[in-house]
């Protein structure tokens, strides 16, 4: 008998989690309404970044999207938002669509809008209405007899005839929006010096800079060797630098830079051995300094 029970008992709790669990998941299941962005899965994190950084190319409100950004709940949202360019450009996506989210890191890492939109002059329209118009006077003199001679007065008749009025229109260019390009002047190698640092071994790191020596993020740079060919730009770690872009070179290896915007190049680059006191042997880096005249 008491068996019977444990087994009713163990048959009753099965049915009645069956039961429940068909109730949750297809009777009433869960509906998430207004739910915090923290929560979502990463991919679609991935998409909510991209229609922050969309939106904050249109209107440039840095504010705005940092705080967009800070409900995903990143404990760094300038390197989520750096770490995901990297990834959409070595999964072949464009660069002037992962542009906005470079353009972005590196604005909230400087704390300005480093590319604001250049508005021109809009179209303004108006009307002069020019009118013409011609008066015509004929004069009639009614003969009089000279009973009447002294009191009769001259009749004038007016015969006014408008002519229709012409428009001239003047049309000026409305304003638009445009988003500063980034400048195509060549960059030309103005330093070139090698470095001993354990903890980046074999590091080819290239800083590019304006006339002014300011950093210039979105530059193409394109290293090719014997056994491939690797394409990146700067501006993807704004902690080093919006013109800072790295490379990790191989033992026994010769690169060749090309430089797409302006199309300079260096060629015989590699990594130099370094040796430490004690005879430890590692890869040496080196620091290529790029600057428009």
């Amino acid at each position: 008998m008491t068996r019977n029970s444990t087994l009713h008992i163990i048959f009753a709790l099965l049915i009645g989690l069956g039961l429940g669990i068909a109730y949750s998941w297809f009777l009433s299941p869960v509906t998430y309404v207004d739910a915090n962005p923290s929560i979502l899965r990463a991919d679609f994190k991935d998409q909510y970044r991209i229609a922050i950084a969309a939106s904050y190319q249109s209107t440039q409100d840095l504010a705005r999207a940092q705080a967009r950004l800070i409900l995903l709940g990143d404990a760094d949202p300038i390197g989520a938002l750096s770490a995901q360019a990297q990834q959409m450009l070595a999964a072949g996506e464009p660069f002037e669509k992962v542009r906005p989210l470079a353009q972005l890191a590196t604005d909230l890492q400087v704390g300005y809008v480093s590319n604001p939109n250049t508005p021109t002059p809009l179209p303004t329209s108006f009307s002069t209405p020019q009118v013409e118009s011609t008066v015509e006077v004929t004069e009639t003199i009614i003969p009089v007899t000279e009973e009447a001679q002294a009191t009769s007065i001259p009749t004038l008749f007016f015969e006014q005839t408008p002519l229709i009025p012409t428009f001239s229109e003047t049309i000026t260019p409305r304003p638009t929006s445009t988003i500063n390009p980034v400048i195509s002047i060549p960059f030309t190698l103005v330093g070139q010096e090698s470095f001993c640092e354990p903890s980046q071994p074999a590091l080819m790191q290239l800083m590019f800079m304006d006339s002014r020596r300011n950093q210039v993020a979105g530059v193409e740079i394109i290293v090719t060797w014997n056994q491939g060919e690797d394409r990146f730009f700067t501006g993807f770690k704004p902690e080093l630098g919006n013109g800072y872009a790295d490379f990790v070179m191989q033992a026994d290896t010769i690169y060749n830079i090309r430089v797409v915007t302006g199309g300079s190049s260096v060629s015989n680059v590699f990594a130099e051995t370094c040796t430490e006191p004690n005879g430890f042997q590692y890869l040496g880096g080196i620091l290529l300094t790029f600057q428009q005249p």
